[in-house]
């Protein structure tokens, strides 16, 4: 028998994908595509009809902090491209089809129109407008029991001024969360690590019973980012 090329004793070795470099393209994106190519979430995202390999790091989460349990009132801010809102439909049973359990709502909110996702309800809003948190609680018909966010502020290439931004976003979402959870609810947010954020976690604090740092296994190893898991809402 001849041996495949490349194969060992315990099968086929999977071959790392290596992107030339083309005329007019950047160094910088020719390393994120090949990046891409190679990336084992990027290709379970694929392979289970997911938007993005960012599903899997609210997957991670809540496979820890078990925050999406069926019957839950889910908002989504930032929610674009739609991966989140897939795995909170399926985790709160947003579809009823979980007979016997809980049947949840997921709300979606982006400045971007976002592609329909089965089960959650996504709506068109900048989160930062005047009467932003009377829309959510007007279309969720009562509080959350989780807000979520994924949002990053667009890369402006220099690393403080995007550290700066993001925790701004964050300290804004945390604002709405603070007006349409629950008592006993959770908020959960991406920071990245780098120092600001100290006032935003001291916030936390005062207002839910505990608050965790995260990194999920689905964040790059290169990533700075980091997830603050809020749970147990004071009110």
């Amino acid at each position: 028998m001849t041996e495949k090329r490349g194969s060992s004793g315990r099968g086929q070795r999977d071959l790392k994908v290596r992107v030339k470099s083309a005329k007019g393209r950047r160094l910088s994106s020719t390393l994120w595509l090949e990046r891409q190519l190679n990336d084992p979430y990027v290709k379970r995202a694929k392979a289970e009809g997911y938007r993005g390999r960012a599903a899997f790091k609210i997957l991670e989460l809540d496979d820890r902090f078990r925050f999406l349990v069926p019957g839950a009132r889910v908002v989504d801010l930032g929610c674009a491209p739609g991966g989140w809102c897939q795995v909170a439909v399926a985790r709160v049973n947003a579809l009823g089809e979980k007979k016997g359990k809980a049947v949840g709502r997921v709300l979606g909110v982006d400045l971007q129109e976002v592609e329909p996702v089965p089960g959650a309800e996504i709506h068109q809003l900048d989160f930062l407008d005047d009467g932003a948190d009377d829309k959510v609680k007007d279309w969720l018909g009562g509080k959350a029991d989780v807000v979520m966010s994924d949002m990053a502020a667009a890369s402006s290439g220099h690393k403080q001024t995007d550290h700066l931004r993001i925790v701004a976003l964050c300290e804004a979402a945390a604002e709405l969360a603070f007006d349409v959870l629950e008592v006993g609810g959770t908020f959960v947010a991406k920071v990245l690590a780098g120092g600001a954020e100290g006032a935003l976690q001291t916030i936390l604090k005062q207002r839910f019973d505990k608050v965790a740092n995260v990194k999920p296994p689905a964040s790059r190893s290169d990533s700075s980012e980091k997830f603050v898991v809020a749970t147990g809402f004071r009110g």
